[in-house]
């Protein structure tokens, strides 16, 4: 997903949600009257949100729709339905229906839960125990680290804990994000862990879920003084953390970098142009952004402070738009080499619209959201990656014994390419 603050654009993989309750019945319902309701809202207009070029909208749609069986269908659900409806739900209803109608997996409409949900998968906000999460070779659900300061590290749990049920439900066949959500939950409740520890010890845990903002970026030299940075997502905090990294980097007069996307499914338009501007001297095209006005480009803004030093940018099929349009940027503009597998390839842009409040001064809602497409992206040489993907320039696949806490055959060829 691309965000840009201020404009809440939003480029990314995020999973699709689909089919609420009453959708089915509501479809062709909601195409007209929530078109409306939207147009009614002023959806287009005085949201503080950037719209490329003063974006006009979608050509060849009448300001107002003929909605007169829309209601003759709302008239005969209502007379007919056997079961409970309120208004709410069909008010909800219609909006999601109304997005969905466009058949493009990225627009989606959200309401009030929904979008506060959305912006906190957006900027690593979420209530829990604060702790990552992995399988061994085993396939058992371990503790690959708990965050420090907060609540698991707190509470005892430690790496390479086995995590063998949660709240008495057995861990066995549960993947890691199904995991993930049955430990998290609303922040002051409790989630009980029943953990193995050294493969013999028993022990039970009651954690106490908090509020965690976990950061986006990380850093470490390897062996080799090779600066490491990794970036999760493109989040508000992504840019600070990054040039943070890239000045110990520096202090440290590290020979390489590896920039590590792998798993990235984007984020903050903002954030990845001013990652890319660590590399990319000022003035380079980053990325350029063409809807339905005309070009859009984004530039590098200059403190490339980490260019010259030679860098690999690892990607993998998880690695989508922000972390694409970042790997293009670096590649595209000749300041580093990419290793891994092809990204995801997703090359259109959506923006963040607020529908019915007032924009916060962080550039969040308070209300419910439109999430729209808006444009196509492209690399500064000119393509499009959507349903392409980028190819790296060395293809290296994960190795048969790697684990979230063991070898890592793509991490290994980076360090081997900046050791010639």
């Amino acid at each position: 997903m691309l965000m840009q603050l201020g404009k809440k654009k939003t480029e990314g993989n995020e999973p699709v949600r689909r089919k609420y309750t009453l959708r089915w019945l509501l479809k062709w319902f909601s195409v007209g009257v929530v078109a409306a309701l939207i147009f009614s809202l002023g959806l287009n207009v005085g949201n503080g949100r950037i719209s490329f070029g003063g974006h006009k909208g979608q050509t060849g749609l009448p300001a107002q729709l003929d909605y007169t069986s829309v209601s003759k269908l709302y008239n005969t659900l209502r007379e007919n339905y056997n079961g409970k409806l309120t208004e709410q739900q069909l008010v909800n209803g219609l909006k999601h229906g109304l997005a969905e109608a466009t058949n493009d997996p990225y627009t989606e409409y959200f309401t009030a839960a929904e979008a506060k949900q959305f912006n906190g998968q957006l900027n690593n906000t979420f209530s829990g125990i604060g702790a990552e999460l992995g399988q061994d070779k085993d396939k058992n659900l371990i503790v690959i680290s708990p965050i420090a300061g907060f609540p698991a590290e707190k509470a005892g749990l430690k790496a390479q804990d086995i995590i063998a049920t949660i709240n008495g439900e057995s861990t066995t066949g549960m993947s890691v994000d199904e995991a993930v959500g049955k430990i998290r939950g609303k922040s002051g409740t409790v989630v009980k862990l029943g953990l193995i520890r050294d493969k013999s010890q028993a022990i039970n845990l009651d954690i106490t879920r908090q509020n965690i903002q976990v950061p986006s970026v990380t850093s470490k030299v390897l062996e080799g003084n090779i600066g490491y940075m990794r970036i999760s997502t493109f989040s508000n905090d992504s840019a600070d953390l990054a040039q943070k990294a890239a000045a110990s980097f520096k202090q440290q007069s590290v020979k390489g970098i590896v920039l590590d996307l792998r798993g990235n499914p984007g984020g903050l338009l903002d954030a990845a142009v001013k990652v890319s501007s660590l590399w990319v001297p000022k003035g380079s095209t980053v990325v350029s952004q063409r809807g339905t006005d005309g070009n859009d480009d984004s530039f590098a803004i200059g403190n490339d402070v980490l260019n010259g030093i030679p860098t690999v940018v690892l990607i993998d099929g998880g690695s989508a738009s922000a972390s694409e349009i970042t790997a293009g940027a670096l590649h595209d503009n000749k300041v580093a080499t990419l290793i891994g597998q092809k990204s995801y390839g997703k090359g259109v842009v959506q923006q963040l619209i607020c529908i019915t409040g007032s924009m916060r001064s962080d550039g969040t809602c308070p209300s419910d959201e439109l999430k729209v497409t808006i444009a196509s992206w492209y690399r500064p040489n000119g393509q499009n990656i959507n349903h392409k993907g980028v190819t790296p320039d060395q293809t290296v696949k994960p190795g048969p014994d790697d684990t979230a806490d063991g070898p890592d055959a793509q991490l290994a060829a980076a360090q081997a390419y900046l050791n010639k």
